[in-house]
């Protein structure tokens, strides 16, 4: 009976130490395994590169990158340089469409480039004055025309902006949206004039 006794004390021992031994290992894997989910989840949260696609590009990244994506058919931009031009032929706009009149100087004769890299040329001459809903829906019209995105630029996209605030406005935007929308294109001095025409609306 003393020896029966003493087996089940041994066990009793024994099985704890078990628990224990198995305690520290399950405990050793449990650590190893949520410091492994923690890397993962580390790694998981590294900046991702992603294409940014901004309405109206800096041109000087553009070229630094060779790559140009539009967004809902169309990229705005500033004046661009030769250079330039030939990074949104690369990747298959159709068409460039100018906002600047004829006396404002390119750098550079605009209409030959863009035909010889096998884009369209189209001139849409905008002064202040030529910030106008009827304006607007022409470029409206010229944009859908195609099927390839297009480019639209003047100086500084400030115009391709104000055509663009009202081109939303046409779209049913109320004010401040379309004012946000002219902004994403390049929208700066002319906010006075945009505000201005969509009052006359």
């Amino acid at each position: 009976m003393l020896g029966l006794q003493l087996s089940l004390v041994e066990l009793a021992f024994h099985g704890r130490s078990i628990r224990k031994k198995t305690g520290v290992i399950v405990n050793r894997s449990l650590l190893a395994f949520l410091s492994f989910l923690f890397l993962l989840s580390a790694c998981g949260s590294d900046p991702v590169v992603k294409s940014v696609s901004p309405l109206k590009v800096d041109l000087a990244e553009v070229v630094a990158s060779g790559v140009v994506t539009p967004v809902e058919g169309m990229t705005a931009a500033g004046q661009p340089d030769e250079a330039s031009f030939r990074v949104f032929a690369a990747n298959g706009y159709a068409a460039v469409i100018d906002l600047r009149t004829a006396g404002e100087a390119r750098g550079l004769d605009e209409p030959a480039v863009v035909k010889d890299l096998g884009m369209d040329y189209v001139s849409l001459p905008i002064g202040r004055d030529g910030i106008s809903f009827e304006n607007a829906e022409s470029l409206d019209k010229l944009i859908r025309s195609y099927d390839a995105p297009v480019l639209v630029h003047c100086g500084s996209s400030n115009r391709v902006g104000a055509l663009l605030a009202l081109r939303a406005s046409l779209g049913g935007a109320d004010d401040e949206a379309a004012i946000a929308a002219g902004k994403e294109g390049g929208l700066t001095g002319l906010e006075d004039k945009v505000r201005e025409t969509l009052g006359s609306k």
